[in-house]
């Protein structure tokens, strides 16, 4: 048997055969969870006048000096309804927060500071030139870049986008994703079992995850274990998706058909096997433009080669600056095993150390096929290989699932 591939070439190659899908307009109301497929220029000056940042007065700073001082209004700037004409020397006006400054002021005096007066306001402490004003453009000049290409939207994107007078963006399309599950055993949830049959999960799964990517999937169903029956349904998702996803028939059983049917439909198979835990026997190929992934069938073997392998793809595809996985680094609450030759990924809850840390507590029952032990995982920590175990208290690395 040929070498297995390490995790690290393994998404090399994948992400070495992606290409990012073509752009389309997108209203902002519906930008968000998408990348921008080019830069988005801020459309006014943000803010586009002097405006105030607290409810006050807006002064001449001159005329402050030597405070407690007594001056008459001039009227008032309200949000949306600013001051008519400038402020006169000598004179104040009653502003609110976001408020146009008036010509001729340049600076506010909270209203905490003041009091009502006959004459007009009383300002109990003096105020430097530009004290609580907002310059104008001072967050950012029309014509200038607010986003590059690449980066996802967000709640904040989408204000900063919003705000700056961007009404639509170019953002990438979404990958259509189809999602094949085979196994003569497997039956929709609900349904009575018949000896030697199980409920199938992952395309429940698979679907959830891609859509959570931001792909749009698609679930072709269940093909039994047959073979002419498994590549009719390869080939219409081939035929109609950029992106195929499979789970089970991957490994070297007999029934295990994917790779063959794959090869019979020029799929090219970039690799097959990756040095991981669980995961091992997990395809991936191409056929000129689109994607396909075998995954295997065990439910969690399926779970934590799509998070390393596939989402990382749809991340490429979307045109995603930094596609790869972001790890973080916590602290094992609990000593865990070893593998001796495969780099493994332990399922694990998430809690908060006595310094803010992180703490990983491995979860009970670690095996490929055990989906409801997995079911409160919040995270995969990365086990290098080795001989012995990794104990309790040693900083790893570990993929948020949640």
């Amino acid at each position: 048997m040929a070498e297995l591939l390490s995790l690290a070439d393994a998404q090399r190659l994948v992400l070495e055969h992606v290409r990012p899908l073509e752009a389309e307009r997108v209203p902002l109301e519906r930008a968000a969870g998408r990348v921008l497929a080019e830069p988005a220029i801020a459309r006014v000056d943000l803010p586009p006048f002097p405006s105030s940042a607290m409810d006050g007065f807006a002064v001449r700073s001159a005329d402050t000096a030597g405070a407690p001082v007594t001056l008459p209004l001039a009227g008032e700037a309200a949000a949306g309804s600013p001051l008519a004409v400038p402020l006169p020397p000598g004179q104040a006006a009653r502003i609110s927060t976001g408020g146009v400054v008036p010509d001729g002021a340049d600076a506010v005096v909270p209203v905490e500071v003041t009091e009502e007066a006959p004459e007009g306001v009383l300002l109990r402490e003096s105020a430097s030139p530009g004290a609580h004003v907002r310059e104008r453009a001072g967050d950012v000049h029309a014509g200038a870049t607010i986003l590059e290409p690449g980066v996802l939207l967000g709640p904040a994107q989408v204000a900063a986008l919003a705000a700056s007078g961007v009404a639509e963006v170019r953002c990438t399309k979404r990958p259509r994703a189809a999602v094949l599950v085979t196994g003569s055993e497997l039956r929709p949830p609900g349904q009575e079992l018949a000896p030697g049959e199980i409920y199938e999960s992952n395309g429940l799964l698979l679907a959830a995850a891609l859509a959570g990517a931001g792909a749009v999937p698609a679930q072709l169903g269940v093909v039994p274990d047959e073979g002419a029956e498994l590549e009719r349904a390869l080939e219409r998702a081939l035929l109609g998706f950029d992106l195929v996803v499979t789970s089970g028939g991957a490994s070297v059983g007999p029934h295990d058909l994917v790779r063959a049917a794959l090869r019979d439909l020029r799929v090219e198979e970039v690799f097959w096997g990756v040095a991981m835990k669980p995961g091992k026997p997990v395809a991936f190929g191409v056929r000129r433009d689109h994607l396909v992934f075998a995954l295997p069938g065990n439910p969690v073997s399926a779970l934590v080669t799509f998070e390393l392998l596939v989402r990382p793809a749809v991340n490429a595809l979307h045109g995603l600056s930094e596609p790869l996985p972001r790890f973080r680094h916590g602290t094992l609450a609990a000593p865990v095993a070893r593998n001796a030759r495969r780099l493994e990924f332990v399922r694990a809850r998430v809690g908060a150390g006595e310094d803010g840390t992180p703490l990983l507590e491995p979860l009970a029952g670690q095996d490929s096929h055990m989906i409801a032990r997995a079911a409160p995982a919040a995270a995969l920590v990365e086990v290098e290989p080795g001989e012995g175990e990794l104990a309790a208290g040693s900083t790893v690395r570990f993929l948020a699932l949640l």
